[in-house]
Parts: C-alpha cells; structure tokens; sequence
C-alpha cells in the first residue's frame, strides 16, 4: 500500500517532541503538569555576577569616619528605610531600600579571581565531589525541571571572557546533559533548527519553515490523531517562543532606555563581561518565558588602579565608580521596579555578587586590591522581607563585626525561595554518593524568611 510523501506517524512525532527531561517526552510533561503539576507562577533566581569584585565599602557600606586612605570620596545617602544609609553613586538604589536586601557580612570568600564560588556557592579550595560540583542553574534545573517545554529550565546570557576563571564552571557531575541554554554562544544555534545564520535574521523565512512543518503534519491527518497534549507539545516545538524573549525590541523604547543598553562587543578592560544593561532586560524577558534560574555577568569592576589591562592608565577606582556606578544603578533599579510592578516581586529573587571584597585601604596607585575577608550582596524580590541590611563590618569594612553570613546560607535561601529543601535535597556524584546542595547544612537566612 502505497505511503503518503511526508507521512509523520504519530511514534516518529513522539520521538521528535522527546526533548528528554527524567524519561518524559513533551506530550508527558504537558500531560504530568496538568494531571496537578502545573503552576500559574513559577519560582525562578536571577543571578548576577559583577565580574572581578566591586568594592564594598564604596557601594553598600560606606566608612565616612574612617581614614581618608579608606573612606574614600564617596558619602553615604539616607534610603527611603530609616536608618540604612548607602553609597551616594546608587541614588535610584537608594530610593528603593524598602524593596531590597543588603548583606555587608559574607564571608569565606575565595582570594583570586575565580567564578566557581559565585555560580554554586562551593569554595573551590574545599573537598570537591567526583566530577565537580555543579553550578546553581544546573541543579535547579536537574531537581525541578522546565515549566515550560518550549524554555530551559537554565538559560545563561554570560559572555565568555578572555580571562577563563571568569566564565561559569559547568554543570559538574551533572554532566553535559546539565549545561545551561546558552544565548549568548554557540548554543543560541538550538533555535536555528538548520536554518543558516544570515536567514535566521529574516523573521519571515523563520515563520515560513514552521507554517510549512506544521502544513505537512495537518496534510497526513497527523495533528488530528494525535491527542490534545501531543498537538500542544507539537506547537511548543515549532514556537518561536525562545527567539521571542530573546528580542528585547518587543519591548517599548521607554522601558528599554529605562534599564539604558551598552555595546556587548565590547568587553571591559579586554578580559572582563560586557557592560551591557540589557541584559538584565532580557532576563526578565526569560524569567516571564518560563526559565527558573538565569545568569549573566556584568561588567568588570577589578579596580586596581595604575593601568588598565590594555595599558591605558585609566585604571583609577574612583574614575572608573564614577563611570560605572550610574549605569548599574539604573539597570538594577529598573529590574526591581519591573519585578514589582509585573507582579514577580514573591516569586523572582534576584541576587547580584562579585567573588570577594576590596582592600579597606586604598594604594598608592588609587585602587583597591582583592580581599576575601569579608564580601557585600544584594538581593530583591522572591518574596523576601526586604527593606533591611544584614550583618555588619568593621570601622574600616575590613571584617564582619556581626552577623556573619556564610555562602552556604545565602545558597540555601536561594534554594528555599525556588521551594527546594537545601536540609534535605541530594544529588548523586559521579561515584553514586549522594551530595547535598550546600556546605556545612547550612540554613537560609533566617531574616528575610
């Protein structure tokens, strides 16, 4: 009996739609979420690394009574929370207090220049299971899966660095299987589906290889036959849902330039991220899409002073605050103002860190150098009791005084803010023992729970 050209039997659509999570194909996640798993709001992180370490005292904890050496030009600002006072180069941050957290007391940081701590929240000096630990995104994307078949559960908009310790670690023991979506490399050609690069920027082609994929399929009858959470899976796979979140000209020009936009070609100082503000636009783009956990990195703020790694002697700390400090202002107070007003205030923890802090003194050559001892984050949103400055440093924000807070406790509250148990969640290593997600059982921060 002769077969109709361009037959798609329903095995070989199945087949096609097993973008493989845990066994299930896309027809089995659609039908799992509705059988009571599906959410209306997901729990996602944004995490946003600030590459080469920002200085501390200069930002969120100000020593204005400190030495001239130390202290700096900068001067604290009142916020809109009584009390909390932070660096006058973040004026938008500081009208906001009430909906951000600060923490000025983290410490077991890492001395060099090295990613690994900030994206899984492990010291990389310490015992590390068979295969490596795995970063955040891809253990949150292993434990819970994708809300949405058409989206990663992990998608990361890094750039990749000249300096390698700068780049995100890996998937660990996970293995590659756990690697993030990767935007702004070589993976963005998952959306291309054999499309060539210089026709993938002419929408029309783009959506006339779909309505031609989808014509085939309805001219064998094979749409109907399937049932309804197989024809949906199909849908999703001929989405241009990622390309979609992706393109942040959807966005009205006045929320564009609220967040401000920089040249992704060039990286700072050679060696470091973009400075790009945009970034942090289309995070949120993903966040809505149905992505849990987006990273990026930001900039470079390894300032030593002297030259800069391209030999320009334009290095100075308080020169290059000035001319950094007001772009990061605006794009992180515009991501918590979109947080709020879109109603993602309870469900999206943004979380934004650099590897360690900066010297209390500042050299000889105007800059502050690396300084593990103690680190400053800050946090907003995942429903969070924000408005509040945890812990506190010495007169010279050299030390924590109090409250000392451990990278394992401030990993544990990003997992319970995704509604994962960091006391009781495992994963096994590549030897089959099972590892816990944190370091020394640690608890989330019992301030902001």
């Amino acid at each position: 009996m002769p077969t109709t050209p361009h037959a798609l039997p329903r095995r070989s659509f199945l087949q096609l739609g097993a973008l493989s999570l845990g066994g299930l194909s896309l027809p089995g996640l659609l039908r799992a979420e509705a059988d009571g798993g599906h959410r209306s709001r997901h729990k996602s992180v944004i995490l946003i690394y600030l590459v080469g370490g920002p200085p501390h005292q200069d930002m969120f904890d100000l020593k204005p009574n400190a030495p001239k050496e130390i202290a700096g030009p900068w001067k604290p600002i009142a916020t809109n929370v009584n009390g909390v006072q932070i660096g006058e180069g973040l004026p938008r941050l500081a009208g906001m207090m009430d909906k951000l957290v600060v923490v000025r007391s983290l410490v077991g940081n890492q001395a060099d220049h090295d990613a690994i701590q900030v994206y899984n929240g492990h010291h990389p000096k310490k015992p590390t299971p068979a295969g490596g630990w795995p970063q955040f995104g891809s253990t949150v994307a292993k434990l819970q899966g994708q809300t949405d078949p058409a989206v990663p559960a992990f998608a990361s908009l890094c750039y990749t660095t000249t300096h390698p310790p700068y780049n995100e670690p890996g998937p660990g023991f996970l293995g590659a299987a756990a690697h993030p979506f990767k935007a702004m490399g070589k993976t963005r050609d998952d959306m291309r589906r054999g499309i060539p690069v210089e026709r993938m920027e002419d929408r029309k082609t783009l959506l006339k290889r779909f309505d031609d994929m989808r014509r085939d399929a309805d001219a064998t009858g094979a749409i109907k036959a399937m049932d309804a959470f197989t024809e949906q899976a199909f849908g999703l796979l001929t989405s241009s849902k990622m390309a979609d979140a992706l393109d942040i000209s959807k966005e009205s020009p006045k929320t564009i330039e609220r967040y401000g936009t920089g040249d992704p070609k060039v990286f700072m100082d050679a060696n470091g991220a973009p400075r790009v503000p945009q970034s942090l636009l289309m995070a949120r783009r993903l966040i809505e899409a149905g992505a849990r956990v987006v990273t990026l990195n930001y900039s470079k703020w390894d300032w030593h002073g002297g030259k800069n790694a391209e030999g320009r002697a334009d290095n100075n700390i308080f020169l290059r605050e000035q001319e950094d400090f007001p772009v990061f202002d605006k794009c992180v107070s515009a991501l918590v103002e979109d947080l709020h007003s879109r109603g993602l205030d309870k469900d999206c923890t943004v979380v934004i860190m650099g590897e360690f802090g900066r010297t209390p003194k500042i050299s000889s050559i105007i800059g502050r150098d690396h300084w593990p001892n103690v680190n400053c984050v800050l946090m907003a949103g995942g429903g969070m009791q924000t408005g509040q400055v945890i812990g506190s440093t010495d007169k010279i924000a050299g030390e924590a005084k109090d409250r000392p807070v451990t990278w394992g406790e401030l990993f544990a509250t990003l997992y319970h803010n995704l509604g994962i148990d960091p006391e009781k969640a495992q994963l096994p290593d590549l030897t089959g023992r099972p590892q816990y997600l944190v370091e020394d059982g640690a608890k989330p921060l019992r301030e902001v729970i």
